[in-house]
């Protein structure tokens, strides 16, 4: 991203935007950043941050630069757009089992350091197929289950039968586990959040001790998020940190207290008002609310209704008119960013850049 402040440019207002548009503050954003740093300094634990939360290729560029590892995505084909844009260690933090995706990603491994999670031996004798046609070498963690009830083995023989499979084949490596527990993110009450965490702490311990006393190294721990980074960097046994939100944040992960400002919203045009109901020209073609409704910058509201065009607030106590603009912080920023083709970054009230958001339209 580039140092706005040396810039010498007449900035367009954020008054002069056309509505909805997606506008995040350059000086919380880079706060933000500055806040992980801290929390991670000194630690063993590594940034990895996760791609779906931004989608900008811009933003990951900026992440590496500033001392990221490397980057997590979700799916195959944010891999090959971060590998465009010249990232050049990614983790895909997903099972890909279609054989074309396969063959895709085998390819993929030619151009970057490509990780990818599995949780069977038909997948891996796949991988190892196709990674032997293309003459490129795949990393591999095993995905073990520890709590979210999604992908993923749940035993440590299970982590040990598909670690010592992918030793045994061809241009694959086994670079060790991942183990994200999601579900344990939004959770608002600190204690509960360390309780929940340190308990998969002492899971993961009892199986990277059965792994090693069986043979089987393990350099990569990844996985945590957000919502419990500040608890992981004590722990010492996650190498690498899969957080994304922090840099945007949202309304949700706004109730827990963490060191991360809201940077990210959506800005909006006030269309209608009768009878203490105020109607806005967003809705949830533009906003995510998989998590949960936004929260109102200015003013508070009894009740938020939501359309496909429109988000409805009955008991609105700002100031806004019809015609003022009015942002919202969204109830899930990654979701949200899926939903747009930019995004604008703001100074105040200025319009310094546009940046795109150039993962969002491409495929699985």
């Amino acid at each position: 991203m580039i140092d706005y402040s040396k810039r010498k440019v007449k900035n367009m207002k954020i008054s002069g935007l056309s509505t909805p548009a997606l506008i995040v503050d350059v000086n919380k954003f880079k706060k933000n950043a500055e806040e992980m740093d801290k929390l991670l300094e000194g630690s063993s634990l590594k940034l990895r941050p996760h791609y779906k939360s931004h989608k900008c290729a811009s933003i990951a560029k900026w992440q590496i630069e500033n001392g990221a590892i490397g980057m997590t995505c979700a799916k195959l084909s944010e891999a090959e757009d971060l590998c465009d844009a010249g990232i050049e260690d990614i983790l895909i933090a997903n099972q890909i089992v279609d054989s074309a995706k396969i063959r895709r990603l085998a390819d993929l491994a030619g151009n970057c350091r490509l990780t990818i999670c599995v949780d069977n031996i038909e997948n891996i004798n796949a991988l190892s197929t196709a990674a032997v046609n293309s003459g490129n070498t795949i990393y591999c963690l095993v995905e073990y289950d520890i709590g979210m009830n999604r992908c993923g083995v749940v035993t440590k023989e299970e982590v040990l039968a598909l670690a010592k499979h992918i030793t045994a084949c061809e241009n694959l490596v086994f670079d060790g586990i991942q183990a994200y527990a999601g579900h344990i993110s939004h959770v608002e009450d600190i204690e509960e959040r360390k309780e929940s965490t340190a308990n998969n702490y002492e899971k993961l311990k009892i199986l990277i001790s059965y792994l090693e006393d069986n043979g089987v190294k393990v350099k990569t721990v990844s996985g945590g998020s957000t919502g419990t980074a500040e608890i992981k960097t004590a722990e010492g046994l996650y190498t690498e940190l899969q957080a994304g939100s922090y840099l945007f944040m949202d309304s949700t992960y706004r109730t827990l207290s963490l060191p991360f400002e809201n940077s990210l919203f959506l800005l909006t045009t006030v269309v209608s008002q009768r009878n203490g109901l105020t109607v806005v020209d967003a809705g949830v073609k533009t906003c995510g609310v998989d998590q949960g409704m936004p929260a109102i910058v200015e003013g508070d509201v009894q009740e938020i209704v939501a359309s496909e065009e429109h988000f409805q607030f009955h008991g609105y106590s700002g100031e806004k008119k019809i015609g003022d603009k009015l942002r919202l912080i969204p109830g899930h920023c990654c979701s949200t960013i899926n939903l747009h083709d930019k995004i604008y970054l703001v100074d105040g009230e200025n319009v310094i850049d546009r940046i795109p958001i150039t993962a969002r339209k491409i495929g699985r």
